[in-house]
């Protein structure tokens, strides 16, 4: 009775390692050039009892970002633009606040620290360039979860998607005051 539940164990233990993603490490294949690119989607950042949600478009080229934050009816909430020497930030109310760095302004104006210079790649499904990184791919060879400056990025993909972009990311960074960052790409330009 004993062999025959190890076989079991065995053979369920080795099915198990057969679905497991292989992780690549900082493996040449995976771009990490910064290329322009216009988005349009619905994103959702929480951190503790802080959070923001809403729709948002978003104007990327390599050194500069504007993004748009709205209501799921339209309504503007934000619109936030920035480059490596400054982020700001002029809110629904008219008010204008300013930060070094787009964390920095992100926490500040929402409570919530999104990673707008990582996420430029990472809405790519590639690593942001110059920094270690881990990364697991699906059975068609996309990637399925990267690894990247303490954040963990889970994509899905459209079964329709022939160019091999992420339809759908889930960030999180963990820690004693953990980050959730939800995004949905409706449109690509």
């Amino acid at each position: 009775m004993g062999a025959p539940r190890a076989l079991v164990f065995c053979a369920l233990a080795l099915a198990a390692c057969a679905t497991v993603p292989t992780p690549i490490v900082n493996e040449a294949p995976i771009a990490s050039n910064d290329v322009a690119f216009v988005l349009a989607g619905r994103m959702s950042a929480r951190r503790g009892d802080n959070g923001v949600a809403g729709a948002f478009s978003w104007r990327h080229r390599p050194g500069h970002d504007e993004i748009e934050l709205s209501t799921p009816l339209g309504q503007t909430l934000a619109q936030l633009q920035g480059d490596a020497q400054e982020a700001s930030v002029r809110l629904q109310d008219g008010r204008t606040e300013s930060a070094p760095t787009w964390q920095a302004l992100t926490q500040e104006a929402f409570g919530v620290t999104i990673p707008v210079e990582g996420l430029a790649y990472w809405v790519r499904a590639v690593p942001r360039a110059k920094a270690a990184y881990s990364a697991e791919r699906d059975a068609t060879g996309r990637v399925s979860l990267l690894r990247q400056d303490g954040w963990d990025i889970a994509y899905s993909y459209a079964d329709d998607d022939a160019s091999r972009l992420p339809s759908r990311l889930a960030l999180s960074y963990p820690g004693a005051d953990p980050i959730q960052v939800r995004i949905v790409v409706d449109r690509r330009d």
